[in-house]
């Protein structure tokens, strides 16, 4: 029985209750609702006059094609033939996308071409301004106070900031206020340096030589792995890091706990450090800010400055021993002497206009009155605080001088660079010691007296810690730490209270803790 419009073996057969005529189903629906009669006799045709038939399974029968082998033969040739075609057209797709993703790169490195140009144009230009405003003198008779009320929510009002001739920014100098509060405190450290002692509670060399990692902490992001800078408060414990992810953590060891990550820098920090009993905190960065944080008593740090006085990365800030100013140091060839309190820059320093070197690193000498600083170009200068004079230069190293720590004794100063360790006598002003741990092609990336001066750590691709002798004896290496990050750079380390353990930064994003394991209860995370 087939169907009366197809010819086929219904799949649901239903028969006309006027003609008597077999269906399939949905044909006969759809006949009835375009034209309401039937298509065989032409009479009128409702839903209600059709009635569907029960039937058993019903099994199609094979096509016609497919009932002798040449009609298989062609029907397989059929689908051949169109499998090819469509090949053929997505083989055409393919080339044309192709085509159109190669033009895309095209304008893609022709426009990164035209950016790096002016950029390149950009930083020249910005490079002879520079130039041309430090070969503009100044006047000290024209010298304007700086307006405390410029600083609003931490940010600069430059519109309001007065300017010298040819538009550079007025300092109002260290005045003569300052010079005696340095002075005294100079005096007041020197006399207490006369009648220092070596802490009883110091570490002792066999426990020192006994350290290893006693616990790991991931602090920064891991899309932007690297702690580049790290300081402590010793009277709390309190550890801050700083970051290449743009964030600096404040972290308290004994609890193992973070008590603040402070976001607002837009590239990494170069630079952190204290100030005090840890409420405040200063950060560098390599978008040529400072930010001064103030704790609060919830824990969090809120940012009370934002100093905007470099041209370009800030690559160092150190504090004073009044706890009263701070100076940071840039790529920018200067380095400023600013007031914690306002955050006014009351003077920045240039000792070679027009020079392309920059500062690399910077550190006060503990007394206060000596600045020294690390160039890019392997020089190290001392300069005098009062008068901002470079009292003193020091040369050797090769590459840029990453790394300054002025020794408690206040004789001793360390730095370092590509080529190593140098130590250097202030009394008599040369270097009496070298030290080259690491290979020709692994710099020394960071160098630390303990606070009370008996141990130096020197790191690169691991740490390495020295007792410190005198100018004639030998200073002998003993502990080395390996670099447990697996990234061969260690970037920044900080021995903790009487040198009881040293924190220290790597190229991944954890803190890592070494010390006796039976003097710190934290483990390993």
């Amino acid at each position: 029985m087939n169907c009366s419009i197809s010819g086929e073996v219904p799949e649901e057969p239903v028969v006309s209750t006027k003609s008597g005529l077999l269906f399939e189903k949905r044909l006969i629906e759809r006949h009835i609702s375009d034209y309401g009669k039937c298509p065989v006799t032409g009479e009128p045709l409702t839903s209600e006059d059709i009635v569907p038939i029960k039937a058993g399974k019903i099994v199609k029968p094979r096509p016609v094609q497919a009932a002798s082998i040449p009609g298989m033969l062609t029907m397989f040739q059929n689908e051949w033939d169109g499998l090819m075609l469509s090949n053929f057209a997505l083989e055409q797709q393919l080339h044309t996308a192709r085509q159109e993703l190669s033009h895309a790169l095209y304008q893609h490195d022709a426009a990164c071409r035209v950016i790096a140009r002016l950029k390149r144009e950009r930083d020249e230009a910005r490079s002879l301004l520079a130039q041309a405003e430090r070969k503009i003198p100044i006047s000290a008779a024209n010298a304007v106070t700086v307006n405390a009320s410029s600083l609003s929510n931490g940010k600069r009002a430059a519109e309001d900031e007065d300017l010298a001739n040819g538009g550079k920014k007025m300092r109002p100098g260290i005045t003569s206020s300052i010079i005696s509060e340095l002075t005294e405190c100079n005096a007041a450290l020197s006399q207490q340096r006369k009648k220092r002692q070596i802490p009883a509670t110091l570490a002792p060399i066999d426990a020192v030589e006994s350290y290893t990692q006693i616990s790991s902490h991931p602090f920064h992001k891991t899309n932007k792995p690297g702690i580049v800078s790290v300081d402590i408060v010793y009277s709390k414990d309190i550890i801050a890091t700083g970051g290449i992810d743009t964030n600096a953590v404040i972290f308290d060891r004994p609890s193992g706990q973070i008590l603040s990550t402070l976001s607002g820098h837009s590239k990494k920090v170069t630079s952190v450090k204290f100030v005090a009993e840890g409420n405040l905190l200063l950060t560098a960065s390599a978008d040529k800010t400072v930010r001064l944080w103030q704790g609060s008593d919830d824990g969090n740090y809120n940012c009370r400055h934002i100093v905007k006085d470099h041209t370009a990365e800030v690559q160092a800030v150190t504090v004073h021993a009044t706890n009263n100013y701070f100076v940071t140091a840039s790529l920018d060839n200067t380095w400023c002497f600013y007031e914690l309190s306002s955050g006014t820059c009351m003077t920045q320093v240039t000792d070679s206009p027009g020079s392309s070197e920059g500062y690399a690193s910077a550190a006060f000498h503990p007394d206060g009155l000596i600045l020294g600083t690390g160039t890019t170009e392997g020089l190290v200068k001392i300069w005098d605080v009062k008068s901002q004079a470079n009292v003193a230069r020091f040369d050797g190293h090769v590459g840029a001088v990453t790394a300054i720590s002025f020794s408690e004794n206040g004789y001793f100063l360390a730095t370092a660079a590509r080529d190593g360790v140098k130590l250097w006598d202030l009394r008599k002003l040369k270097n009496f010691r070298n030290f080259s741990p690491y290979d020709p092609d692994t710099p020394t990336n960071t160098v630390e007296f303990d606070h009370s001066g008996s141990y130096l750590a020197v790191a690169g691709s691991d740490i390495r810690i020295y007792q410190v002798a005198n100018v004639k004896s030998e200073w002998n290496c003993i502990k080395t730490l390996p670099d447990l990050s697996g990234t061969g750079k260690i970037t920044c380390a900080k021995f903790g209270p009487d040198a009881k353990y040293i924190a220290a930064g790597s190229m991944d994003r954890n803190l890592r803790i070494f010390g006796l394991p039976s003097e710190d209860g934290s483990t390993e995370s």
